[in-house]
């Protein structure tokens, strides 16, 4: 079983990454692109999408989406599907973290009563409606094509529980839930639906700058991300449906699978 980007060949795939300008989302859109794959990544901003595509190389794209707005869902797979010529994966990756609540978070975790209720529905709306709202534009038309490949990414159940983490992590835990469902509503069909997380704290902009020293010792890289993403848009992954995949443990979680 192919482990590693170099392992895998991944010509002709099409992927839709949201979210795809930094952090998680940019490894797994560097990653796939460096398999082979024609990757389409999204940011609101038009300008950022284009600026990341264009260092990414020929194989990447860019375009505007705000994944909480229906129209702007709908316009962007229009134009995924005019460009590509149709989608094999959709990365449900947008997200927004604590520093839009709470800049000093990690410091001075507050608690939920002190979030704005703007605030919560900032975070929730781009992480959890946005899942739904892309996942819906996207799943019906894999059907049509005969199939297709949904990867929702969330994080670590301990996150989502976590003092002071409102609505981060309530955010998780629901698109943790939508995703089961999803998955079983899609159960039986040639469209599958994964869970991948990275394992752990991860170096992008979601940590505040003002972190602890030994909590930045302990960030582990984005690129993490890029084995297990590629390996789930390659054949080997062919029929593999609702699993709970953990970046940090791929390998041990590969190779439990083969025994």
């Amino acid at each position: 079983m192919a482990t590693g980007n170099a392992d895998v060949d991944l010509a002709g795939t099409r992927v839709l990454v949201t979210g795809g300008t930094s952090g998680l989302g940019r490894a797994m859109a560097q990653a796939l692109v460096d398999a082979g794959a024609h990757v389409a990544l999204t940011s609101r901003e038009r300008s950022r999408a284009d600026a990341v595509a264009a260092e990414l190389g020929e194989r990447a794209a860019g375009l505007a989406l705000d994944v909480r707005d229906e129209r702007s869902v709908e316009a962007a797979v229009d134009r995924v599907h005019a460009r590509l010529g149709g989608l094999d994966m959709l990365v449900n990756n947008a997200g927004i973290g604590m520093r839009t609540v709470n800049p000093r978070f990690l410091v001075e975790p507050q608690p939920f009563w002190a979030v704005s209720p703007g605030g919560f529905r900032e975070v929730f709306e781009t992480k959890a409606t946005g899942v739904f709202l892309v996942a819906r534009a996207v799943v019906p038309r894999m059907l049509e094509a005969g199939g297709g490949r949904v990867v929702t990414i969330s994080m670590n159940e301990a996150t989502m529980v976590r003092r002071g983490f409102v609505p981060y992590g309530p955010s998780g835990a629901a698109v943790e839930a939508l995703s089961r469902v999803m998955a079983a509503d899609l159960d039986g069909t040639p469209v599958t639906v994964n869970i991948l997380l990275p394992g752990g704290a991860t170096a992008t902009g979601m940590i505040p700058d003002d972190a602890p020293d030994e909590v930045r010792r302990a960030l582990r890289d984005p690129s993490v991300m890029g084995p297990p993403i590629v390996w789930l848009a390659s054949p080997a992954a062919e029929g593999v449906h609702d699993q709970r995949i953990v970046a940090v443990e791929f390998r041990e979680w590969l190779g439990s699978r083969a025994s």
